[in-house]
């Protein structure tokens, strides 16, 4: 067990996660357990026992949170744009079909039951405009920064479950089996610290956007520690972005890792580059890459580039392009882009699909870090209609200060406006002359 850990920035953050270093960011040979704090070790001891409102006032309160902080509400803040590569929003990428299908049945009626099932003050705080600034207030941390809609864990068990089964009727089977992977683990790594009442299972809050209805546009959202969910029907097309979901660790006993399959193609993926490909794809040697331009990895997001109040940010394309892949490549690129895209059901995933490949020559692969599976690693596809990513993290209830593939986060956005389905929804208004 680790009793102690030499953190420069507060008690979670050190410079160790950001400074640049010219060693290789070497796997541990051990799995998490050897990353575990003492439990009564400061660290974990001074929250023992507080609810997630005083945890989250706390956790708040040092000076570098605050300086965080700040800068996510100015980001916030910012009318949407769009994640772009260089400021200019592509029209035209997103075409609702010409003639819409009704919205299936199954997440309406979840809607309406959920509805029904709730208080009258209750209703007032799930339900928000399908236009209102909330979309964009969902945050990854363990602490609360903007209370949206219902926290599960304030409700009764059968309004839990209710709120779910939207969640459950909106996705597929498999999607719906990782989000709740995905928030199970949160309730593990609670477990793990005796840290229950801050971390768990539900540990989440969940919102509704619009009127649930066959025909007329509508959403919701789900986001807490390392799940965040934005799902909007519009027009006959589902939007599932953005997506936020990790995990630390990303395992158990009695589970494998979260991200298993995805990291498996993904190194044969990147494995498979000539030595040509690999010199474009492999934009850094590894995670710390002392070559990384000051700011490049954030000391809470490291270095994934779509996380929380990031919805405008410009992002360059960088790496490899899909026009130089062969096609046994461009066919794994489409499968880790496939397992990204899980969450929404099959048509609507084909749909989607169908979309990334008519801009496959436009695809952008990136990669840090040794392509052999060896080392902690990043990589971003990143497509004018998506862009996906996934990063190993340094520890944050765990003590590994450097990078672990035990601690992973992974980002999902429709660049260029269609993130919370924002593209689809302009086109609806303006062929229906609503909104």
């Amino acid at each position: 067990m680790v009793t102690e850990q030499d953190n420069d920035i507060d008690d979670f953050f050190s410079t160790a996660r950001v400074a640049g270093r010219d060693e290789a960011v070497e796997l541990p040979t051990g799995g998490y357990t050897e990353y575990l704090y003492d439990l009564n070790a400061p660290v974990l001891a001074e929250w023992r026992g507080l609810g997630y409102e005083e945890f989250s006032e706390k956790k708040r309160s040092p000076h570098f949170v605050q300086e965080l902080l700040d800068s996510w509400e100015e980001l916030y803040q910012e009318p949407f744009v769009g994640i772009t590569t260089d400021g200019t929003v592509w029209d035209g990428l997103y075409r609702l079909p010409d003639t819409a299908a009704p919205t299936d049945a199954g997440p309406v009626a979840a809607a309406e039951a959920l509805l029904a099932g709730l208080s009258t003050d209750e209703r007032e705080r799930v339900a928000h405009s399908l236009g209102a600034a909330e979309w964009r207030a969902w945050s990854n941390p363990e602490f609360v920064i903007h209370r949206v809609g219902l926290r599960l864990e304030d409700l009764d068990a059968h309004k839990v479950e209710a709120a779910l089964e939207v969640v459950r009727a909106s996705l597929s089977a498999e999607g719906y089996e990782r989000v709740r992977e995905a928030m199970s683990l949160n309730g593990f790594l609670g477990a793990l610290t005796e840290l229950p009442t801050i971390m768990n299972d539900q540990s989440y809050w969940f919102a509704l956007y619009g009127t649930p209805s066959a025909r007329e546009p509508w959403g919701w959202q789900l986001f807490g520690h390392h799940v965040a969910v934005n799902f909007v029907t519009v027009g006959g097309r589902h939007v599932v972005a953005p997506v936020f979901l990790g995990a630390e660790p990303a395992l158990s006993d009695s589970r494998p890792p979260l991200f298993e399959a995805r990291e498996q193609v993904a190194i044969e993926l990147a494995g498979s580059l000539t030595e040509a490909q690999r010199t474009k794809a492999v934009v850094y040697r590894s995670v710390l890459d002392p070559a990384m331009p000051e700011g490049r990895v954030h000391p809470a997001d490291e270095r994934h580039v779509a996380g929380a109040f990031r919805d405008n940010r410009v992002v360059p394309a960088e790496g490899l392009c899909g026009r130089d892949l062969t096609d046994r490549q461009r066919g794994l690129l489409r499968a880790i882009a496939e397992d990204f895209l899980l969450l929404l059901v099959g048509p609507q995933r084909e749909a989607t699909l169908a979309d990334f490949d008519a801009h496959l020559d436009e695809t952008w692969f990136s990669w840090y870090g040794a392509t052999d599976g060896s080392q902690p690693f990043y990589f971003r596809i990143h497509s004018p209609v998506l862009l996906a990513e996934l990063d190993h993290h340094a520890g944050v209830w765990l003590n590994n200060r450097l990078p672990a593939r035990f601690h992973v986060h992974t980002t999902l956005r429709m660049p260029n406006g269609n993130d919370y389905g924002k593209a689809y929804l302009a086109e609806w208004e303006k062929r229906t002359g609503e909104g």
